[in-house]
């Protein structure tokens, strides 16, 4: 293998470090999301996010970005959401063609009562990763990641 190969080799180890630390805190989150609030860990994403924005509204195209979803299959969340009555979809104002998504008021109530479990539960997962010793390095770079955000 030459010095090219082991360049590639180092990142595709580096990306599967990154996908299995990904999977052990989707894998726990999912379980306490749903034993708390009956959420997947992308129905509390997308609450998250709109509850960030100034305003509390994003347009559907912010939304598919923040949550890595194609734009069809963030419509189909959003409706199964808004179904749920925790978000609802208003047309912009000055441009017909663009939809903004809002939490509602059971919204918000959901996601405060799912966010503590969520704190804890990614608290708890990384705090295990952390004794991994091939996820430690990863755990160890959230904070500076954070900081440079």
């Amino acid at each position: 293998m030459g010095i090219k190969d082991d360049a590639v080799e180092v990142r595709a180890q580096g990306w599967r470090t990154l996908a299995a630390l990904h999977g052990l805190i989707e894998a726990e989150l999912e379980r306490a999301l749903q034993a708390v609030a009956q959420l997947s860990v992308v129905e509390y994403t997308v609450l998250d996010a709109l509850s960030r924005q100034d305003g509390w509204h994003m347009r559907m195209q912010q939304l598919a970005r923040a949550t890595a979803l194609s734009a069809s299959a963030t419509t189909r969340l959003v409706s199964r959401l808004e179904d749920r009555g925790l978000l609802t979809r208003i047309l912009c104002a000055d441009d017909r063609r663009g939809i903004y998504t809002e939490l509602t008021p059971g919204g918000i109530k959901l996601l405060e009562e799912a966010r503590p479990s969520h704190d804890a539960t990614l608290e708890r997962a990384l705090a295990e990763a952390q004794e991994v010793p091939e996820l430690a390095p990863l755990v160890d770079a959230l904070p500076k990641l954070h900081a440079h955000a």
